[in-house]
């Protein structure tokens, strides 16, 4: 199955500004691609590439003031197969958890751990240490928050997401990551991209997408509690503890959102 993605962000700049950007496809992801991604700034700047601490792909660039324009098209190829699970899976001992993973079990920006675990033993205590724990906490979250793109607020915590009870796909995530981490399982926040490809069509515009790992059995499965299904066709851009970590775009300056328009389409073979 091959896959068409790309952008066409644009900004209005008010002054000089720097920005970070995590606007490629994630390091291992590329194996998959067969039409290079390239990304274009009009008008034209350099773009520094660095790998970060979670192994994405960062870029830096200094923007100068008037609309500044991002643009990208690539094709990756993707297995067609639905996420990969297994009932098997069973979650490790803390004492027996491989190094790099325990930073992902504690508290960060968004995901207040210290004070959801009380709640969340509550809540998950009585289920078995293995996948079947990772997702009653991905279901329980599905049915506890409504989605709905008004409702976004780029601040909102999990605590708060979950006394609210709305959001979009990151409150969603936020919330989920907290209960896994606070029920010892660790657990890592994720962005990409992610069609409409073997579900419903939605009809609201096409936007990047949330979701997060989490690691049992020896290695990373991917949940998705806004959907709470397995989905078809993800293109990993970033990891990392949350969206703090995952942030597509951060300006050092004033900006300003003019256009936002992604593609994630299904192409002929």
């Amino acid at each position: 199955m091959l896959i068409r993605i790309g952008y066409d962000i644009v900004f209005d700049v008010a002054g000089v500004t720097p920005m970070e950007v995590l606007l490629n496809v994630h390091p291992s992801q590329l194996p998959k691609i067969r039409q290079p991604e390239f990304i274009r700034v009009f008008p034209e700047v350099p773009i520094t590439y660095f790998t970060d601490t979670y192994g994405n792909t960062c870029g830096r660039l200094v923007m100068k003031p008037g609309k500044v324009r991002f643009f990208n098209d690539a094709i990756v190829e993707d297995t067609g197969l639905p996420d990969e699970t297994s009932d098997k899976a069973i979650q490790h001992k803390v004492e027996d958890l491989p190094p790099e993973t325990l930073q992902f079990l504690l508290a960060s920006r968004y995901c207040e751990v210290d004070l959801m675990k009380d709640m969340a033993w509550k809540l998950f205590g009585s289920t078995k240490p293995n996948m079947s724990r990772a997702k009653a906490i991905c279901t329980w979250v599905h049915n506890h928050i409504k989605f709905n793109y008004k409702h976004a607020r780029s601040t909102r915590t999990a605590m708060e997401g979950f006394k609210e009870k709305r959001g979009v796909c990151r409150d969603f995530m936020h919330l989920a990551i907290t209960l896994t981490r606070a029920m010892n399982i660790p657990a890592r926040y994720a962005t990409g991209y992610l069609g409409d490809i073997g579900v419903p069509k939605d009809p609201n515009p096409m936007d990047f997408s949330a979701w997060y790992e989490v690691y049992l059995g020896g290695r990373w499965w991917t949940m998705d509690a806004r959907h709470d299904e397995r989905r078809i066709g993800r293109v990993l851009m970033a990891r990392g503890r949350d969206a703090v970590d995952c942030a597509l775009t951060t300006a050092f300056g004033v900006t300003k959102l003019k256009k936002f328009q992604i593609v994630t389409e299904q192409i002929s073979d």
